[in-house]
């Protein structure tokens, strides 16, 4: 979800509805509960808090591993369909709030989740330093990155003789640039690792995720397969940065 009120936007049109944005999405989804459950087996929390959640799709699997769960999320339309989502569970908090101004207090929450937010933050220092300050000492932060150095990514670059970009790469359509649409950019996990470093923050873990992500494989190949083969890879190719969603499990320094 977007960092700043204005780039909220987009998830508050009517015409924009994240809950069925997920229609057909069953293996990245799951992919990204693997590897959740994965960081967080044998764990438990007092205070989960899901930042730029949407309409609460992780809250029910954090439920699994804290006594609290909150959804911090900056669109007020994604907590309405949230409001209908866990109509079963309101025990799961749901708060108005942006990454880069959370309203926790220092050292209090001792697990956050941010997940396929980073794709709309061309700088996350703003947020990481926020995360630091309101994570405890003993907590955790899992980080999703929609990553740029990915398989296909790096094999291009290398045909073409070049180095993979340390900075943020903007994906968006020109179109869309046009319209300031809202930021849509593909992170060097490298990059991402010196900007947690410099907020405080130090990367314990990684998992390289949804690495078989492909229209064409989830036709032909069935979904308990492609899991099945999925829960071998993340930990596998982790160092090597394959998938386009790369995983950090990450505590203060």
């Amino acid at each position: 979800m977007p960092r700043t009120k204005k780039k909220a936007d987009q998830y508050n049109d009517p015409s924009h509805n994240y809950l069925h944005y997920w229609d057909g999405r069953d293996y990245e989804n799951e992919s990204e509960r693997i590897a959740i459950k994965r960081f967080l087996q044998g764990k438990h929390f007092r205070h989960a808090v899901d930042i730029g959640g949407g309409y609460g799709r992780l809250c029910l699997l954090l439920e699994q591993y804290a006594d609290k769960v909150t959804l911090a999320e900056p669109s007020q339309q994604q907590l309405d369909i949230a409001k209908e989502f866990l109509k079963d569970h309101p025990e799961v908090d749901r708060k108005l709030m942006q990454a880069d101004d959370l309203k926790f207090a220092d050292n209090s929450i001792d697990l956050f989740t941010m997940i396929r937010v980073m794709h709309h933050l061309p700088d996350p220092s703003p947020e990481f330093a926020e995360l630091a300050r309101t994570l405890s000492d003993d907590g955790y932060l899992i980080l999703e990155v929609a990553n740029y150095a990915h398989g296909r990514n790096r094999l291009k670059h290398f045909v073409r003789g070049k180095k993979l970009p340390e900075q943020p790469v903007d994906i968006r359509s020109e179109v869309n640039k046009k319209q300031d649409e809202i930021p849509f950019v593909n992170h060097n996990p490298k990059t991402v690792i010196k900007q947690l470093a410099h907020a405080g923050l130090r990367v314990e873990k990684t998992l390289s995720v949804s690495n078989l992500r492909s229209p064409g494989l989830k036709k032909v190949v069935p979904r308990p397969v492609m899991l099945a083969v999925e829960n071998v890879l993340q930990p596998t190719l982790a160092k090597s940065y394959f998938g386009p969603s790369v995983f950090f499990l990450v505590k203060k320094v």
